[in-house]
C-alpha cells in the first residue's frame, strides 16, 4: 500500500476504534511520515505541534470562549428572551421566532454554538413546554438556530478558517457571515411559525407580554456586545484578536456592575472552564499539524484533490460534491476538525476553479453549522435535548425540516456569491479570489 493509504487508513481506522479526533490526525501523521519519509523525520513533531498553535490570531478563540461562558453565566440570555417577547408580543409562534432572534444575537457574542444551545434552552424549554409546543419540536428549533452563532461573528470557525487558508481577511469573513447568518435564521424561523400556526401552540390570550421599556433597558447591555466588537473592527479600533480581549472586558462590567450575577469566584471558576475547552480545542489543532505536515510533504492532499478532479471538470460539479462531503463530515466531527482535516485537500481545488476564498469559507461554515443539529452526532442537539430530558431520535422529523429549510440558504448563499460578499466589499475589506 502507498503511504498516502496508509496515512488516510491509519486516521480513519483509529476513529474507528474510538481514539479521540486529535490522537487520530497525530497517528495518522506518524503513519505517513513512517511509510512514505524517514523514521529521522519523527524529530519534526515537536516542531510541528509547537508552529500549528504559535500563531497570533489564535489567543482569540480562547478569549471568545471565556466571553460566551461570562454571557452565559451572567444570564443575558434570559433578558433578550424578555426583551425578544416584548417585540413580538403575544401571537401563535411567539416564541418560535423568539428562539431565532436570540439565538441570532447570542451568536455574536459567543461564536460557539453549543454554548449558545444551552444558554438559550434553559430559558426557553420551560417556557415553550408551558405553551403547548412539543418538546422534542422546542429542541430541535433551539439547536438549529443555535448552529447560526458558527457564521455571526466573532465565530470562532471562521478564525480558524483565517488561519488555514492564507491570504484571507479575518474581517472580511466576518463581515461576509453576517447577511448568511440572518439569511439562515430565516429561513428556520419561517417554517416554525407556520408549523405553530398550523398546530395552534401558544395560544395568545393566555400569554403576558412584558413590559417593551423595561425589557429594552435590561436587555440593552447584551445587545450592545455584538455593536462593541463589530463597530471596534470596523472602526479599526482594534483588531479581531484585541477584540477578543475587549469583548472578555465588556463581558466582566456587564456581569459584575450591571447584571450583578458574576463574582470573582465565578469568574476563576469560568476561566478554569475556558482553559480546558480552549486545551482540547488546541490540542486538536497541534496534532492536525503533523497530519497537514505528513500530507503536505508527501503530496497525499495533491493525490487527493487530483482524484476528486478526475470526477468531473465542471466547477459546479464539484462544488456540489464537496458541500456533500462537508455535509457528511459536519454529522460526524466537529467545525474545527473538519476544517483542519479537509481545508488542506480542498484548497487545491478553491485554487484550480478561482472559487472566492472568502464565499467558499461561508459555505463552508453554513454546511457545518447544518450538521451541528443533524443526527448522528448534533452536538447542538445533544445539548438541547439532555436539557430537554428526551432522546435524540424522537426529535428526528422535527430536525429534518430545519436541516431542509437551512440547506436552502445555503443553495442561495451557492448561486448567489454577492450575498455573502457584497457587506465586506462595501466596508472595503480585501475579499480577492485566486
Amino acid at each position: 500500500m502507498t503511504p498516502d493509504i496508509l496515512m488516510i487508513g491509519g486516521f480513519l481506522l483509529a476513529l474507528l476504534l474510538g481514539a479521540p479526533v486529535a490522537i487520530s490526525l497525530g497517528i495518522g501523521g506518524m503513519i505517513g511520515i513512517l511509510s512514505g519519509l524517514s523514521p529521522d523525520m519523527l524529530a519534526t513533531l515537536g516542531t510541528n505541534t509547537y508552529n500549528s498553535v504559535a500563531k497570533y490570531p489564535l489567543i482569540a478563540i480562547p478569549l471568545f470562549i471565556l466571553t460566551g461562558l461570562i454571557f452565559e453565566y451572567a444570564g443575558v440570555a434570559a433578558s433578550l428572551v424578555r426583551f425578544a417577547q416584548a417585540l413580538i408580543g403575544p401571537r401563535h409562534g411567539g416564541l418560535a421566532v423568539v428562539v431565532v432572534l436570540v439565538c441570532l444575537i447570542m451568536g455574536g457574542m459567543s461564536g460557539s454554538g453549543p454554548a449558545d444551545a444551552a444558554a438559550v434552552a434553559m430559558v426557553m424549554l420551560p417556557s415553550m413546554k408551558r405553551a403547548g409546543y412539543p418538546q422534542p419540536f422546542s429542541a430541535s428549533l433551539i439547536a438549529a438556530s443555535s448552529s447560526t452563532a458558527i457564521l455571526i461573528p466573532p465565530s470562532i470557525a471562521l478564525i480558524l478558517y483565517s488561519i488555514v487558508v492564507p491570504g484571507v481577511d479575518l474581517r472580511a469573513l466576518f463581515a461576509a457571515g453576517l447577511i448568511p447568518g440572518v439569511l439562515a435564521g430565516l429561513s428556520l424561523l419561517l417554517p416554525a411559525w407556520l408549523l405553530a400556526r398550523r398546530y395552534g401552540w401558544e395560544d395568545p390570550e393566555t400569554t403576558e407580554r412584558p413590559p417593551l421599556g423595561e425589557s429594552f433597558k435590561q436587555a440593552l447591555p447584551a445587545l450592545f456586545a455584538p455593536v462593541l466588537i463589530l463597530g471596534g473592527l470596523r472602526s479599526g479600533l482594534f483588531t479581531p484578536t484585541e477584540a477578543a480581549v475587549v469583548a472578555v472586558a465588556y463581558g466582566v462590567i456587564v456581569g459584575t456592575l450591571i447584571y450583578r450575577k458574576l463574582t470573582l469566584k465565578d469568574l476563576w471558576r469560568l476561566m478554569g472552564e475556558a482553559g480546558i475547552t480552549s486545551g482540547i480545542v488546541m490540542f486538536i489543532i497541534a496534532l492536525a499539524g503533523i497530519f497537514a505536515w505528513a500530507g503536505t510533504t508527501l503530496g497525499t492532499f495533491r493525490h487527493l484533490a487530483e482524484a476528486m478532479l478526475s470526477l468531473s471538470e465542471n466547477g459546479w460539479v464539484l462544488l456540489g460534491l464537496v458541500m456533500l462531503l462537508v455535509l457528511l463530515a459536519g454529522m460526524l466531527l466537529d467545525a474545527i476538525s473538519i476544517y483542519l482535516i479537509l481545508i488542506p485537500i480542498l484548497l487545491p481545488l478553491m485554487q484550480h476553479f478561482g472559487w472566492n476564498p472568502v464565499w467558499f469559507g461561508i459555505l463552508l461554515a453554513m454546511n457545518i453549522a447544518i450538521g451541528q443539529f443533524t443526527p448522528p452526532v448534533a452536538v447542538n442537539l445533544m445539548v438541547t435535548t439532555r436539557i430537554a430530558g428526551i432522546r435524540l431520535e424522537q426529535t428526528l422529523g422535527w430536525t429534518l425540516i430545519f436541516v431542509a429549510s437551512m440547506f436552502a440558504s445555503l443553495l442561495l448563499v451557492m448561486l448567489v456569491p454577492g450575498l455573502a460578499l457584497w457587506l465586506p466589499e462595501k466596508l472595503g475589506y480585501v475579499v480577492g479570489a485566486w
